[in-house]
């Protein structure tokens, strides 16, 4: 598990509840923190998105792998 394997969502449509981060407007915040506790830009485009398509793969592969058994 690592910085590879993790990324952000949120569910706006029934209140995010989190403070500084209540409602999309707000979702720089969550950016502007990752920056302020040393995550570099690579690590930060990784949690915001770049990690889905990998991980989706992966999910992909072991379901045809499961459907082949």
């Amino acid at each position: 598990m690592g910085i590879e394997h993790v990324g952000l969502s949120s569910d706006f449509n029934h209140g995010g509840g989190d403070i500084g981060w209540r409602n999309s407007g707000e979702t720089r915040n969550v950016t502007a923190e990752l920056v302020r506790r040393g995550f570099s830009d690579q690590d930060i485009a990784r949690l915001w998105g770049e990690n889905f398509p990998a991980l989706w793969g992966e999910v992909q592969a072991g379901a045809r792998a499961g459907a082949a058994a």
